[in-house]
């Protein structure tokens, strides 16, 4: 988009949300086991609806642990903990239908195409879990490598459930949803902000102006920088006018659904595989992160200003069976160079990202929302910029 000004808009949703709800839920049982079982398979799917979750899915372990105890424990977290917030941790209905792994798919991840032809070394025993491409991407346009609209888009919706649960804004509820237009010039920077829209569950008694009033000044003027408003930035709250219904009572939930969300807001591409709910032998999850491992050190070491990274995997093979990078034009160095440099650099067999990573632990409730990357908040190894000077060491 080079060479004209443009606006470019993404999306972000509070813990309330119905699909966030699942994820969350999907992630707190994958946690629940790996805390127990670091070898823990887990494939788990939550669907929610007014007064009913049900969760399914396969798991594989050699643990147990109290499903419905972690479901509620979550919903009452996030905020449901009453019937007149339309749905209530104590109260709901919750049903279950886990089996265990496919054997078919067991057999490619316990032991790969390259060990069953003698290779010997660990990172080629573990296959990948799924085929399937992933993409990671970064760019210096945030302190967090990320695209400033999802950034602020993120920081909105933390801001909103902040302010509900510490009491600032008392006739809030669970359920929301921030968007953000932001203004890029011909050079690909962010310029300003156009427009915000919040839209925020609330109590029935309150008026539309109290709610706006409260949201400019507690949300919105906190989180969005001063030198990105223009003359005419436009704030949209509750443009509907009332949010009363919502959460499961007003919308259906899955895991799975707020892909966009979870990743770049839209800025570079997506392979279509969710994250959450899934432990980190499936590439999904651990493919993607270690994609974003890469592009945020490639931008960090001056390799880019910004990169997409795509990796993809075959079902019960070790190694990747490609590797793609696209620079934008922005690149230090040719595209095909780049990629010479991450290969040496990096490990990219499924049994390697989880090593280095170390992924098979209960990390994964707390990026479940609000984002899986540039969560500065978070301590998350894909984040670390560990890998910054073995790249520059490469370079000729």
């Amino acid at each position: 988009m080079a060479g004209r000004n443009y606006l470019f808009t993404s999306e972000s949703v509070t813990e309330g949300h119905p699909d966030k709800i699942c994820d969350q839920v999907s992630d707190a049982i994958v946690d629940a086991f790996l805390a127990k079982d670091p070898l823990a398979r887990v494939a788990c799917e939550t669907a929610i609806s007014t007064g009913l979750v049900l969760i399914l899915g396969e798991i594989s372990t050699s643990c147990s642990a109290d499903i419905p105890k972690v479901v509620r424990t979550v919903i009452r977290e996030i905020g449901y903990d009453r019937a007149r917030y339309g749905f209530d941790a104590d109260t709901c209905a919750v049903l279950t239908s886990l089996e265990e792994q496919s054997p078919d798919i067991a057999l490619g991840v316990d032991l790969a195409l390259e060990g069953r032809a003698g290779a010997r070394d660990p990172e080629s025993q573990m296959g990948a879990g799924d085929q399937g491409v992933m993409f990671g991407y970064a760019c210096d346009e945030t302190a967090e490598y990320m695209p400033l609209p999802i950034s602020l888009a993120h920081g909105l919706a933390k801001r909103l459930a902040e302010v509900r649960k510490n009491g600032r804004i008392s006739y809030l509820r669970p359920d929301g949803k921030t968007q953000v237009t932001v203004v890029y010039d011909h050079q690909n920077r962010p310029v300003g902000v156009e427009s915000i829209l919040v839209s925020t569950q609330h109590r029935p008694d309150v008026e539309q102006e109290q709610i706006r009033q409260d949201i400019i000044a507690q949300v919105i003027e906190p989180i969005i920088p001063e030198n990105l408003w223009r003359k005419n930035t436009e704030i949209l709250v509750n443009p509907t006018g009332r949010f009363v219904t919502g959460g499961p009572l007003g919308d259906a939930g899955l895991t799975g659904r707020k892909i966009i969300v979870d990743t770049y807001g839209g800025f570079g591409r997506h392979g279509g595989g969710a994250f959450s709910g899934k432990d980190p032998s499936k590439v999904d999850r651990s493919g993607s992160y270690a994609a974003r491992y890469v592009a945020k050190n490639i931008v960090a070491a001056g390799l880019a200003r910004r990169v997409e990274v795509q990796i993809a995997y075959a079902i019960g093979v070790a190694n990747p069976v490609a590797l793609y990078i696209d620079s934008f034009g922005t690149g230090l160095l040719p595209d095909q160079e780049i990629e010479r440099i991450v290969n040496q650099v990096f490990d990219l067999r499924p049994a390697a990202i989880i090593r280095n990573l170390d992924l098979q632990r209960p990390i994964y409730r707390q990026v479940a929302s609000y984002g899986h990357f540039g969560r500065s908040d978070l301590n998350l190894p894909w984040e670390r910029l560990d890998r910054v000077e073995a790249l520059k060491s490469k370079i000729k």
